[in-house]
C-alpha cells in the first residue's frame, strides 16, 4: 500500500544521516555544510578604531580651534595619548589613541594650516567602533550544519581561518533501467527511445553540490540489473528510473531486494510517480523513480533532493514554501494528492498547460510546483497555494505543511 508524502518524510527523516568530514581550504568550501562550530579566537574588531576619515578629538574642545600636527592611518600602531586642546588626524579603520573621546567626520571641521576650528556640539563616543562590537572572543560565529556563502568565508577569513571541517561530498551513481533505451549520444532505431532521465538525474546531483557517476545503462534481466547496481554500490546514493511498476519487465526492485536491500517504502500516494520506491544496501541509499520523465523530476525535487541535503549535513532539508496565489483559474484532478508544474511571475501560479507524466517539455518551462490535496478539484483565481521552488534553492529546517487545499 502506498504511504502518504508527510510519511515518506518521516522514514527518511529518521533513516538518511549525514556522511563523514573532512577537512578542506576555506577557498574550496563554498556550498559545503560545516561539521563543526567555530568560535572567535579575537574579538572583531581586535581594537578601538575610527569609523570615519576625520580628527581624534576630546569633548571639552568642542567649539573651538585646537592644534592638529599628528596624522594616524589605518595599520599605523599608534602610541599617541590625545592631550586637551589637540586633534588628530585619523583615518578610517585606524586604531584610537589613549585620551580620544570622539571622531570628527573631516567634513564637519574647518582647517587652516595646523589649526582646526571644531563644532559646537560633540557627542561622546561618536564614531569609534569598539573592539568586539562586531564578534566577542569565544563567542560562537559559525554553527554546525550551517551551509558555506561567500559571506561566510568572510568571517572564516576575519579570524585567519585556512581551513575548516565540512562534510564531504555526497556519491551519487546513476543508471538507466529498459531495453528500449539508449543514451543520448548514440545513433537509435525508430523503436528505440533516448534516455533523458540519466543525464537529468546527474546534472540535478552536481547544481546540489554532489560528486556524480554514470553507471550506464541496464538491460531488462536480473542478472544485467544487478551487474549495474554492484559496480553503483561505491556510492554514497543510487538513482534508477524505470522498472519499478508492475510490468512483466520490470524487474528493478527484484534485483536490489537480491542483493539485500532494505526498502524504506515502495509506493507513495503521488501522482504522478506512485511507484517511487527507497531503500538501502548497507550504507548506500536507493532510490528507484519513475520512467516517465515529469514523473520522476517532481520526486526527484521532492525525495531525491531531501535525501541529499540530509546525507551532506544541512540543518534545512525539508522543502521550502513559498505562498502565493493563483493567477487563474485551474481545474484539477481529484482523488489523490497531485503534483503541478507551473509559472511563479512573483506574485501569482499559472499552471502550465500541458504537463503528462510521460513528457519532457514542460521540465525547463516550471519555476516550481504546488501539490493539492485529493479532495481539491478546482483551484479558483486568487486562490492561495503554496509553491515549492525547482529553479533556485529553498529549504527549511522545520517540516511544513506544503499542500495545497
Amino acid at each position: 500500500m502506498a504511504i502518504s508524502i508527510i510519511e515518506a518524510f518521516d522514514i527518511l527523516d529518521n533513516t538518511v544521516t549525514s556522511l563523514s568530514s573532512e577537512i578542506i581550504p576555506i577557498e574550496e568550501s563554498l556550498g559545503r555544510t560545516i561539521s563543526s562550530d567555530y568560535y572567535a579566537a579575537f574579538c572583531l574588531p581586535r581594537f578601538n578604531n575610527s569609523a570615519m576619515d576625520g580628527y581624534a578629538v576630546k569633548c571639552s574642545d568642542q567649539g573651538t580651534i585646537v592644534k592638529s600636527d599628528k596624522v594616524i592611518y589605518a595599520g599605523d600602531a599608534s602610541h599617541y595619548t590625545l592631550l586637551e586642546g589637540e586633534a588628530i588626524r585619523i583615518m578610517t579603520g585606524a586604531p584610537i589613541p589613549k585620551g580620544c573621546e570622539a571622531i570628527v567626520p573631516i567634513e564637519e571641521v574647518k582647517v587652516k594650516e595646523d589649526r582646526v576650528s571644531l563644532p559646537k556640539n560633540i557627542r561622546s563616543l561618536a564614531h569609534i567602533r569598539n573592539a568586539g562590537e562586531d564578534l566577542k572572543k569565544d563567542k560562537k560565529y559559525i554553527s554546525k550544519n550551517e551551509t558555506v556563502t561567500a559571506y561566510t568565508l568572510a568571517v572564516f577569513a576575519s579570524q585567519g581561518i585556512t581551513h575548516i571541517s565540512v562534510v564531504r561530498k555526497v556519491r551519487v551513481a546513476v543508471f538507466g533501467t529498459g531495453d528500449e533505451l539508449r543514451p543520448h549520444y548514440e545513433h537509435i532505431e525508430t523503436h528505440q527511445l533516448y534516455n533523458s532521465n540519466a543525464p537529468m538525474f546527474l546534472a540535478r546531483a552536481k547544481e546540489l553540490g554532489c560528486e556524480v557517476h554514470y553507471v550506464g545503462g541496464s538491460s531488462d534481466t536480473i542478472d544485467s540489473l544487478k551487474s549495474c547496481i554492484l559496480e553503483a554500490l561505491q556510492a554514497d546514493l543510487i538513482i534508477t528510473s524505470g522498472g519499478v511498476s508492475v510490468g512483466d519487465k520490470d524487474f528493478t526492485k527484484e534485483a536490489f531486494s537480491q542483493l539485500g536491500m532494505e526498502t524504506f517504502f515502495s509506493g507513495v500516494a503521488i501522482k504522478p510517480g506512485k511507484p517511487t520506491t527507497i531503500g538501502k544496501i548497507n550504507n548506500t541509499v536507493i532510490v528507484n523513480l519513475a520512467g516517465n520523465p515529469l514523473a520522476a523530476m517532481v520526486n526527484y525535487e521532492i525525495f531525491v533532493a531531501f535525501i541529499i541535503r540530509k546525507l551532506s549535513g544541512a540543518s534545512a532539508s525539508y522543502p521550502g514554501i513559498i505562498e502565493t496565489k493563483m493567477k487563474e483559474d485551474f481545474r484539477c484532478n481529484p482523488g489523490r494528492y497531485t503534483v503541478t508544474l507551473g509559472k511563479y511571475d512573483g506574485s501569482s501560479f499559472t499552471p502550465l498547460p500541458q504537463q503528462s507524466p510521460g513528457m519532457v517539455s514542460p521540465l525547463p518551462q516550471a519555476d516550481g510546483f504546488i501539490i493539492t490535496m485529493p479532495e481539491v478539484s478546482l483551484l479558483k483565481k486568487g486562490k492561495a497555494v503554496k509553491m515549492m521552488p525547482i529553479k533556485w534553492e529553498f529549504y527549511s529546517e522545520q517540516k511544513r505543511d506544503i499542500f495545497t487545499k
